[in-house]
């Protein structure tokens, strides 16, 4: 708490600033020298047609990644049970299903199947040009594709863990969860490197492994030109909460920290996007704790309406329980806004609480309703916690810094 009350009282005793000019603009990142690798993304995450914005983190990734001279084909999958997707123009992906036994029970032989219905493919592009290194998202089932076909095409791989779920378990106990967990940790063993998004990540991968593996983190990063601060914005203050609406991501503490706010913030608004399957669960709350005229449900949003919506956002906030990273939080950096995230998550990589955010305990609602009340009541405070942020995904978590520690990590495995 020394920090937060040294912030206050400085910006007690500065005066007024100008509230729209202090946030650091982007810096060119030291560049390296151009590579000239054909890299095969394999990944179950990835826009579509019909849905642009799941995978965007992957999408943007690649894209950074082209500026660097690597070329990318991507082979997004599916299972059988789900439609056929079709190409997003703006982020061209080939589009393919595998047979698998339905439910999580099917995930561990899944990419068995799926590295079988990509062999032609694969040797399609290979034909065309020779393919330097597969990179497969998650061990199940892309992970576990990508190593039959590292063997048939005597092609490197490496695999990117996107969550704390690492061993694929799913939450659940039983013979099904260890399959997934032995099929997982034998991804992992024949991986040439494993890439973690954290290194809270890196450390359950290395606890739950019975041999060495080859870790590296490697920080999603955030386009700062695309998340930009806005002017400082007017009207009521408004809570925004961008996640899926799962028990899991904590929009339940939002709702019941702004029950407790109300009588000092009557007005106090929340904005939450996302979809999910607890939807109806937390408008029952919202109207339990007499709140739900305040808080507006925006459902899935594009990439440009999350931008504009966090920078007019007063708070961000997001109090996930189970979270690898989460590029929301350094979305909302970018954009010049306090976030509030968890201790023990990813995030606390990138958070310093009192800093550049604010972290609290998972469950912590005396907490969450602290930190919120401290932030709504102090318009300065907010804009030099904001620009710390702001500066803090400028000087570490940018796409740039995410491709460029990509690219080394590419030469090194494809050039072993």
């Amino acid at each position: 708490m020394k920090e937060w009350r040294r912030l206050l009282t400085a910006t007690a005793s500065s005066g007024q600033m100008n509230l729209t000019a202090t946030f650091p603009a982007e810096r060119k990142v030291e560049s390296r020298p151009f590579t000239n690798l054909h890299v095969l993304t394999l990944t179950p995450f990835f826009p579509s047609e019909s849905d642009h914005v799941s995978g965007c983190f992957i999408a943007e990734s690649i894209h950074a990644l082209a500026t660097l001279g690597v070329t990318s084909s991507v082979i997004a999958v599916d299972s059988i049970y789900r439609p056929l997707r079709k190409s997003n123009p703006d982020a061209p992906a080939v589009w393919m299903r595998y047979p698998q036994l339905p439910g999580n029970f099917g995930l561990s032989s899944a990419g068995k199947f799926l590295g079988r219905v990509l062999l032609n493919k694969v040797r399609e592009l290979h034909a065309g040009r020779r393919i330097d290194l597969i990179h497969a998202h998650a061990a199940l089932p892309c992970g576990h594709a990508a190593a039959f076909l590292s063997r048939q095409f005597n092609i490197p791989f490496v695999v990117t863990i996107h969550g704390l779920d690492v061993f694929n378990r799913c939450f659940q106990n039983g013979i099904a969860a260890a399959w997934r967990k032995q099929t997982s940790r034998e991804v992992y063993e024949k991986a040439s490197r494993v890439i973690c998004i954290s290194d809270n990540v890196r450390r359950i991968l290395v606890e739950g492994s019975r041999t060495a593996v080859s870790t590296e983190v490697v920080y999603n990063g955030t386009n700062p030109n695309f998340f930009t601060p806005g002017a400082n914005p007017q009207g009521a203050a408004t809570l925004l909460v961008v996640g899926t609406l799962l028990a899991g991501k904590g929009q339940d503490l939002v709702l019941k920290a702004m029950g407790r706010l109300s009588p000092a913030y009557p007005d106090l608004q929340c904005q939450m996007i996302g979809e999910g399957a607890d939807r109806s669960r937390f408008a029952a709350l919202a109207k339990q704790l007499g709140v739900e005229d305040r808080v507006h449900f925006l459902g899935r949003q594009s990439r440009a309406e999350v931008a504009r919506a966090m920078r007019n956002c007063t708070v961000f906030v997001l109090p996930s329980r189970f979270e690898g990273l989460g590029c929301v939080y350094l979305e909302a950096m970018a954009c010049g806004k306090a976030a509030i995230g968890c201790y023990g998550q990813g995030i606390e990589e990138i958070i310093q609480d009192e800093v550049n955010g604010a972290l609290i305990p998972a469950d912590g609602l005396d907490q969450l309703v602290e930190k919120l009340r401290t932030l709504l009541s102090n318009t300065d405070l907010r804009m030099r916690i904001g620009n710390a942020a702001r500066r803090t995904i400028l000087d570490r978590v940018t796409l740039s810094h995410q491709a460029q520690a990509l690219v080394r990590i590419y030469e090194q495995v494809a050039g072993s």
